[in-house]
C-alpha cells in the first residue's frame, strides 16, 4: 500500500547509522515494506522489529524484546528508533528508547487518530502490568513527531472513535470552538486542522508542566475511571470507549458532554455493569487504588464545570463508589 508522507528529518541525527523501525503486525502488513524503502533512501541501515498488534502486547515482555532487539542490531547512543503505529507502538518504543543505553533518540510516526492527538505527544512512555495500565514507564520526549492524516484512510471505525474521544476530551478541557466543530462528526477531509488544533493544546500544556505536577493533570479527564474500566474489562472496551465512560461519570453536571458522546455512539455508564461486561464496583476498586493519580487516601479527579473549563478535585478514596452510582 502507498505510504503517506513520513519525511523524517534525519539531518537532526548526523551520526546515525542504524534505524530500528518498530511497528506492530497490522501496520507492518500495510506499510512496513514501504516505510523501510522510504528510510533507506536516506542512506541508512533500517531493521524492522515487529510485535503482535493490540494492547495485550504492551507488556514488560515485549519491552524486553525491543531492547534486546536494539542490542542485537548493535545500536549505539547515536542511532535512533522510529515508532510507526498507534499508541501501543509509540509507548513501547519510547520506553525502550528511554532506557536502552540510558536513552537514545526516537521519532513518533503515529498512524492512528488517537496517537496523533494524544499518545505521541508529551513524552509519556511505558507498559501495562497486571495491576494496572502504564504503571511502569518513563518520561522521554520524541525528537520528532511526523503526523499525516492520510494514515487514517485505512483505520477501522472503532480506532477512529478512540481518537475522537481524545478530541472531545481536549475540547471539553480548553476549547468550546473545537467542541462545536466536532458536532456533527467531521469528515476525514476536514479533520487535519482539528488534529493540529488538538495537538497544539496538548503540546502547550506539556511544555508548561512536563512532569505532570500541576496543569498537565487536567489531561487525565476521564482517565481515572477510564483506565480502571479498560483494565477490568480485560480491554474488551477500547481506550477511547473506556475514557468516554469516564468522562460521562465526572461530567454528569454538564449535559453537553453526554449529548456529544451519545452522538458518537460511545457506551453508557450502565453498559459497564450489564451484559456482556458485567463489571462490578469491586472489579474497579483495585485498579482505582493503584492509579498513579492517587496520593495517600485521596485521588485527583478532573471534573468539568462547563465546556472549556475543568477543575482538579482531590476526592477521598472512600467516596469513589458514589461517583459510579
Amino acid at each position: 500500500m502507498e505510504l503517506p508522507d513520513i519525511e523524517v528529518d534525519f539531518s537532526k541525527f548526523p551520526k546515525v547509522k542504524t534505524v530500528a523501525l518498530v511497528t506492530d503486525s497490522n501496520v507492518d502488513r500495510l506499510y512496513g515494506d514501504a516505510a523501510v524503502r522510504r528510510i533507506e533512501t536516506s542512506g541508512l541501515r533500517v531493521e524492522r522489529i515487529v510485535f503482535p498488534a493490540g494492547e495485550r502486547s504492551k507488556t514488560l515482555e515485549t519491552y524486553a524484546e525491543l531492547v534486546r532487539g536494539f542490542a542485537a542490531l548493535g545500536m549505539t547512543r547515536t542511532d535512533i528508533a522510529v515508532a510507526l503505529g498507534g499508541g501501543v507502538v509509540g509507548d513501547l518504543t519510547g520506553f525502550a528508547a528511554a532506557t536502552y543505553m540510558r536513552g537514545i533518540d526516537y521519532v513518533q510516526v503515529p498512524t492512528t487518530l488517537l496517537a496523533m492527538v494524544d499518545s505521541s505527544i508529551g513524552g509519556k512512555t511505558g507498559v501495562d502490568i497486571p495491576e494496572g495500565k502504564n504503571l511502569v514507564g518513563a518520561f522521554h520526549l520524541p525528537s520528532q513527531i511526523v503526523r499525516n492524516v492520510g494514515f487514517l484512510a485505512t483505520l477501522p471505525e472503532r480506532e477512529m472513535k478512540n481518537g475522537f474521544a481524545e478530541l472531545i476530551k481536549t475540547a471539553i478541557l480548553f476549547d468550546p470552538e473545537l467542541f462545536a466543530a466536532l458536532s456533527p462528526r467531521p469528515s476525514l477531509d476536514a479533520l487535519a486542522p482539528l488534529v493540529e488544533r488538538c495537538a497544539r493544546w496538548k503540546e502547550k500544556v506539556v511544555a508548561a508542566d512536563f512532569r505532570e505536577g500541576g496543569r498537565r493533570k487536567l489531561l487525565n479527564l476521564g482517565h481515572t475511571f477510564g483506565h480502571a474500566i479498560e483494565s477490568a474489562s480485560s480491554f474488551r472496551l477500547s481506550h477511547g470507549e473506556a475514557v468516554a465512560v469516564g468522562m460521562r461519570i465526572v461530567g454528569r453536571n454538564v449535559p453537553e458532554i453526554g449529548a456529544i458522546l451519545d452522538e458518537y455512539g460511545f457506551p453508557q455508564v450502565d453498559d459497564v455493569f450489564s451484559e456482556p461486561l458485567n463489571l462490578t464496583q469491586d472489579d474497579l476498586r483495585g485498579y482505582l487504588a493503584n492509579d498513579k493519580k492517587r496520593s495517600g487516601e485521596t485521588i485527583t479527579l478532573v471534573v468539568p464545570k462547563r465546556i472549556g473549563e475543568c477543575e482538579l478535585k482531590d476526592i477521598p478514596m472512600s467516596e469513589l463508589d458514589a461517583w459510579l452510582k
